[in-house]
């Protein structure tokens, strides 16, 4: 599923379509709609750079350990580790 965001919604918003995939990535991941790796993936960022973005808006990355061993389970199941 593809979505269309129009030129003057992002002129409105004065944000680039890069930034706006960022910014719903972010929002995705803080309300655990998005696990870590498919935020990233949304965002189109190296997964360093999109926890480097996380941190520096006071997200936490990971809740506890589970939560950090259940995304290394995923990141190894999607190839991204």
């Amino acid at each position: 599923m593809s979505v269309l965001i129009s030129d003057e919604i992002l002129q409105a918003a004065q944000m680039t379509d890069e930034e706006l995939k960022r910014e719903l990535a972010v929002l995705l991941f803080q309300q655990k709609k998005l696990g870590l790796s498919k935020a990233r993936e949304l965002a189109e960022m190296p997964l360093i750079e999109f926890q480097r973005e996380l941190a520096n808006r006071g997200i936490a990355v990971y809740d506890d350990v589970a939560a950090f061993q259940t995304e290394v389970e995923n990141l190894r199941t999607w190839g991204d580790l």
